[in-house]
């Protein structure tokens, strides 16, 4: 008899059970850390930044790219440089995208590729075919640092990681207008269903407006800074419903000139605020948040400010 009819038929065959570990148990396990995203305010673990290098330099005509002037290089890294230093010192990992496209100068507002998930990055897909190419450099650093992609949008979608905010676990924040589109939020929000999303707040952001975050912020568990004349009363309703105290911006110049709505928090009431705004500093002050100062009024040249240059990668659940 040969040694192959001695063999017992019955061990072998996918008979057993697979492990019914959700992807989201498993990062650590499996991608080395939790890189999980559900909150805007829960503290900072992990961020993602791009140092403004060789595509901001040279460039001749800002307009093309959408940019009030031309930024001096070196104050402008000096400046993302402090910025970075804050987060660090908040107890922030700090990675960077090392390589990137010369001819890509808005590459350093990061927020806008890459939208944070529980379970990992969904890579975006830019409205504008001028910054278009920049994921790709993005999706390599997400790649070497170990963080998973979960999903890249594709075919007709375009959305923009700024036009989505968590509200908590369950409930997301999602914009459309001029930087992303109905087939865009639609592959985000399959997504996000998936991880144990329900509750999906629609905002329409308004005409002149790029995305969220130069309309609203979160700034402490229950609080939200607003600018009131164009937040809707559709998102603010359910926000207001879930126990949230809103903070409402009172400067329109400052909103509009200094981005002051657009800020981020390091921890529940602690934000970092772009210096130069001092009623809503005194606002968020007198609504009991710690505000931290920092100066970009060179990278305000190109239209973006601090939550624009932020990618969240891991932040704690609240």
């Amino acid at each position: 008899m040969s040694e192959r009819e001695h063999l017992d038929f019955d061990d072998y065959g996918e008979k057993w059970f697979s492990d019914d570990a959700s992807f989201e148990e498993d990062l650590k396990h499996v991608w080395g850390r939790r890189w999980s995203v559900s909150s805007e305010v829960g503290k900072l673990r992990a961020v993602l930044l791009r140092r403004p290098g060789k595509e901001i330099e040279n460039m001749t005509d800002p307009a093309a790219w959408r940019w009030g002037a031309v930024m001096d290089p070196e104050r402008a890294r000096a400046q993302h440089d402090a910025f970075a230093e804050i987060y660090r010192k908040a107890g922030a990992e700090v990675f960077y995208v090392e390589e990137q496209r010369e001819d890509r100068p808005n590459a350093l507002f990061m927020r806008d590729n890459v939208l944070g998930t529980p379970e990992g990055a969904i890579l975006c897909r830019q409205a504008t075919r001028f910054r278009r190419g920049e994921e790709r450099a993005v999706a390599a650093a997400l790649g070497r640092i170990g963080c998973p992609i979960v999903r890249t949008v594709s075919g007709r979608g375009v959305f923009e990681g700024a036009c989505g905010m968590w509200v908590d676990r369950q409930t997301i924040i999602l914009g459309t207008g001029v930087r992303s589109n109905e087939e865009g939020v639609r592959q985000v929000e399959e997504t996000l269903r998936y991880m144990g999303v329900t509750d999906i707040l629609r905002f329409q952001i308004p005409w002149g407006h790029a995305h969220l975050d130069g309309l609203m912020n979160m700034v402490d568990r229950k609080k939200a800074l607003i600018f009131p004349w164009q937040t809707p009363y559709d998102v603010i309703k359910p926000l207001v419903d879930r126990g949230f105290s809103i903070i409402e911006a009172p400067s329109i110049e400052e909103v509009k000139r200094g981005a002051a709505v657009n800020l981020v928090a390091l921890e529940p009431g602690v934000v970092v605020l772009p210096s130069g705004n001092p009623e809503t500093r005194k606002a968020l002050e007198k609504g009991g948040v710690e505000v931290i100062e920092t100066d970009v009024t060179e990278i305000l040249k190109g239209y973006g400010s601090l939550h624009c240059m932020s990618a969240f990668l891991d932040r704690d659940e609240i």
